[in-house]
């Protein structure tokens, strides 16, 4: 006796098809699970097991196989527990297979035969879909994430209920994919006193998706400025936002009742984080925190504390927008288009451009310092800002604007951005002499150009003139941070 069940394993960001086959035949009773499992997919013979006989089902007493095809496919994870129990259930006959055939199922089982959420619910649902399925029974946390890829979700709290369901004897609620909900939701700009010229840099680094480097002694506001850019970033296309969902969702870190991430994200990576941690990696390999925040901020405090060879690896996620992880086990593609902002101090001791404090670092130590960041890294932000300390008068003052206001002006600058205004005569001849006397890099020369064009863009210019390319400069000038660099 066989019957087959459709499930998907993931592979990066993507879901294959798997067809789970249960096959009956006489012999000492024994179960078994072939089609290259790993460890958890093996511990899927005592989680079925109990839940079937929990469910108050029968428990066939046969020699049991399963095969989980292809068998050449690495199979990860505990979402093969629901398809292995109903390919179990069809093979003896206790529910159709026929009616198993026309759904996808996902679930990881309890012992008790409760059917719990796993990660990878929506793309496994869009692979479904492709494959001209019209239903996926799941748990009930993942019928609003899979209702997005445009399914039927079939919710079922216990596999009792998906036998009943097979049956044609229960009905399940039906599930409306969610809405996207408007607002930012998070911290406002209207909480930061003074730092004038820091604001606008965090204007100009929403509008272009620009990086941005803020340096300056502790306590001048630094980490305040770089967690209020998410609220002035422009609002997801629904696009995006399934996009920035389907990463989040192989990675199981949707927030539980808010299945579609319609904002974008931020992500503050530790700055013992390892490399892998940072770009992706491991046997899957998983998306890392680059991928993470996918349209949105990726935000590194202390710059300088983060291990070399983690912040080398951004480099090319910063001029891709992607990073191709490559293991024995697999290659992968993971999506990297995210605006970097980077905090850090002057000095080690954090003394150095704070006229309340002496520095007392060393020369030695203040060149292992220097040396901790690459000219190459550096020269990948747009934007530097040195952060001052504020004046007292500044602290008391009235709040400044708040994000929604500047977000609307970033909104407007985007649309205008996407067809950019023309560089002007004197804007180019003033970049011509900035190549020469600064120096600029050809990687430099072109960041700044693209930096003037969002100035343009938030003045409402048609053309990038000589006070636009003369601004973004002064963001790219080696006095930002002092004899730093």
């Amino acid at each position: 006796m066989l019957a087959r069940a459709t499930t998907h394993a993931l592979v990066g960001l993507e879901a294959w098809p798997v067809e789970v086959e249960a096959h009956l035949q006489r012999g000492v009773p024994a179960f078994s699970i072939v089609g290259l499992p790993d460890k958890a997919c093996q511990e899927a013979k005592e989680r079925v097991r109990s839940g079937i006989t929990s469910a108050e089902l029968e428990w066939p007493l046969r020699r049991l196989t399963v095969n989980l095809a292809p068998a050449g496919l690495r199979k990860e994870g505990s979402g093969f527990d629901l398809p292995i129990a109903l390919a179990v259930l069809a093979a003896s006959h206790q529910i159709p297979a026929e009616r198993l055939a026309q759904h996808a199922a996902l679930g990881e089982l309890a012992l008790d035969g409760r059917v719990r959420p796993v990660p990878g619910a929506l793309v496994a649902a869009e692979a479904a879909r492709r494959a001209g399925l019209e239903r996926l029974i799941c748990p009930p946390e993942s019928a609003p994430e899979a209702a997005l890829a445009g399914i039927e979700p079939i919710p079922v709290e216990h596999l009792a209920q998906a036998g009943a369901y097979l049956r044609g004897t229960f009905k399940p609620p039906r599930v409306a994919p969610p809405e996207a909900r408007n607002g930012s939701g998070g911290p406002d700009l209207a909480d930061v006193r003074g730092q004038e010229r820091a604001r606008r840099a965090l204007e100009l680094a929403a509008a272009g998706r620009h990086n941005l480097l803020l340096a300056g002694p502790p306590g001048t506001g630094k980490t305040m400025l770089a967690r209020r850019l998410p609220g002035i970033l422009p609002e997801l296309t629904i696009e995006q936002a399934l996009e920035v969902t389907r990463i989040h969702s192989v990675a199981g870190l949707l927030p539980a009742g808010r299945p579609l991430v319609d904002r974008p994200p931020f992500r503050a990576p530790h700055h013992t984080a390892s490399t892998a941690a940072i770009v992706g990696g491991g046997a899957g390999p998983r998306p890392g925190e680059a991928t993470l925040a996918h349209r949105g901020v990726l935000f590194l405090d202390e710059l300088a504390e983060f291990y070399r060879p983690a912040l080398e690896a951004l480099r090319q996620p910063l001029e891709d927008g992607s990073i191709a992880i490559a293991r024995v086990q697999g290659h992968a593609v993971f999506p990297a288009r995210f605006v970097l902002v980077g905090t850090m101090n002057l000095c080690p001791c954090g003394g150095r451009g704070d006229p309340a404090a002496q520095c007392s670092c060393s020369p030695q130590r203040l060149a292992a310092y220097r040396d901790k960041l690459s000219r190459a890294l550096l020269d990948r932000f747009d934007l530097v800002v040195q952060v001052p300390r504020a004046r007292s008068t500044e602290l008391a003052g009235s709040p400044g604007e708040a994000s929604a206001v500047v977000r609307g002006r970033v909104e407007s600058a985007a649309v205008r951005l996407r067809d950019p205004p023309d560089l002007s005569k004197p804007g180019a001849e003033l970049l011509a002499r900035a190549v020469d006397s600064l120096p600029l890099s050809g990687r430099g020369r072109a960041r700044v150009a693209r930096v003037a064009e969002t100035i343009a863009a938030l003045a409402g210019e048609a053309s990038v003139g000589a006070e636009h390319v003369a601004e973004a400069l002064s963001y790219r000038s080696p006095t930002e941070l002092g004899s730093w660099t």
